[in-house]
C-alpha cells in the first residue's frame, strides 16, 4: 500500500496540472475572441445605435417649438436652429407649464432615499459580519430572500398604512418606500465586502481595546467607501428614474419627482414636444453625470465583495 502513494500524487499533480492548463488556454481563447477587431466593431456599432436617439433628443430639445412639430431633428443639420426657451420653459417653477419644481423634488426624494438605506444597511451588515448573536444566520438568510419578493406586491399594503399614519401626500412615504425596498440588497452587498476584510485586523483593534462602534467608525467605514459608493450610486440611480413608486405614494403634485412630471405631461400635453424634449434630457443628464463622475467606485465596489482581502 505504501509503494502505491508516490505514484499516486504525480498522477493526481498531472490531472491537476493539464485542467489548470485547460482553464488557461480558454481563457485566453475568450480574451483574444472579446478582444478582436470583430468585437470591437460590434460594440462600436451597438454604441452608436444606442447613442443616436439621446442625440436626435438632445438636437430636438435646443430647437425652436415650430421646426419640432414640423420637421424631424436629422434635418438640424441643413437647417440648424437653436434656441434656449424650451429649458427655461422646462425649468421653470410655475407648476403648470414647467418643471423647476419637480426637478427639485427629485433631489429632495432621492438624497434621503440614498442615505438612509446606506446608513441603516451598514450598521446591520456589521452587526451580521462581526458579531455572535443567536439567530444570526437566520435573520440574515431572511433578510437576503427579501430580494425577491417583487416590490409591486407590497405597494398597496404600505399605501394603506400611510394613509392610516396620515404620511399621505409628504416626501416620508417615498424616503421609507425607496429605503425599505434598497435594504435587503444593501446588506447583503455590504456584508459581502465586511465578510472579506481580514479578522486578524479585528482582533488587533479589540486587543487594543477599540470596541464595536470604535472598529465600526475607525476601521469599517474607511475601509468600506467603495462598496458604500457602488451602492449609493446604483441606489441613486434607481431612485432617481423611479416610476412606479412615485406614482403610486406621490398623490400630491408638490411631492412629485420629475419622471411623474413627465409621464403626466406626455399624457395631457403630448403636442408639447418642445418641453417633454427638453424636460426628458434634463431628467437623463443628472445619473449619467453621477455615474460618469464616479464610476470608477462603482466598479471597485462591485468587484471588492469578489476578491480576498
Amino acid at each position: 500500500m505504501t509503494s502505491l502513494t508516490p505514484r499516486a500524487e504525480p498522477v493526481a499533480s498531472r490531472k491537476a496540472l493539464a485542467a489548470a492548463s485547460r482553464t488557461g488556454h480558454a481563457s485566453a481563447r475568450i480574451k483574444k475572441k472579446a478582444t478582436s477587431p470583430v468585437a470591437s466593431a460590434i460594440a462600436v456599432l451597438l454604441a452608436v445605435v444606442w447613442t443616436i436617439p439621446t442625440f436626435g433628443l438632445l438636437v430636438s430639445s435646443f430647437r425652436p417649438e415650430a421646426a419640432i412639430k414640423t420637421t424631424g431633428w436629422w434635418t438640424f443639420f441643413s437647417d440648424p436652429q437653436l434656441t434656449l426657451d424650451n429649458y427655461q420653459a422646462a425649468l421653470s417653477t410655475d407648476t403648470q407649464s414647467g418643471l423647476g419644481s419637480f426637478f427639485i423634488n427629485s433631489f429632495v426624494i432621492t438624497i434621503p432615499a440614498v442615505i438612509i438605506p446606506i446608513c441603516l444597511a451598514a450598521l446591520a451588515a456589521y452587526a451580521f459580519a462581526w458579531i455572535d448573536f443567536r439567530g444570526r444566520d437566520f435573520l440574515f438568510v431572511l433578510v437576503f430572500s427579501l430580494q425577491i419578493v417583487p416590490l409591486q406586491v407590497a405597494l398597496l399594503p404600505l399605501l394603506t398604512m400611510y394613509v392610516k399614519a396620515g404620511l399621505a401626500g409628504t416626501f416620508w412615504t417615498l424616503w421609507l418606500s425607496h429605503s425599505a425596498f434598497a435594504l435587503p440588497l444593501a446588506i447583503f452587498i455590504l456584508h459581502n465586502f465586511m465578510t472579506e476584510i481580514p479578522k486578524s485586523l479585528i482582533e488587533a483593534a479589540r486587543v487594543d481595546g477599540a470596541g464595536h462602534v470604535k472598529i465600526f467608525y475607525r476601521i469599517m467605514l474607511p475601509l468600506m467607501t467603495p462598496a458604500l459608493a457602488a451602492f449609493g450610486i446604483f441606489q441613486f440611480l434607481w431612485v432617481w428614474n423611479d416610476l412606479l413608486v412615485a406614482l403610486t405614494f406621490a398623490s400630491d403634485n408638490t411631492v412629485q419627482p420629475m419622471t411623474v412630471a413627465l409621464a403626466n405631461l406626455s399624457g395631457t400635453r403630448g403636442t408639447a414636444w418642445e418641453l417633454l424634449s427638453a424636460g426628458a434630457f434634463i431628467s437623463i443628464i443628472v445619473p449619467v453625470a453621477v455615474f460618469i463622475s464616479l464610476q470608477r467606485y462603482f466598479v471597485r465596489g462591485l468587484l471588492a465583495g469578489g476578491l480576498k482581502g
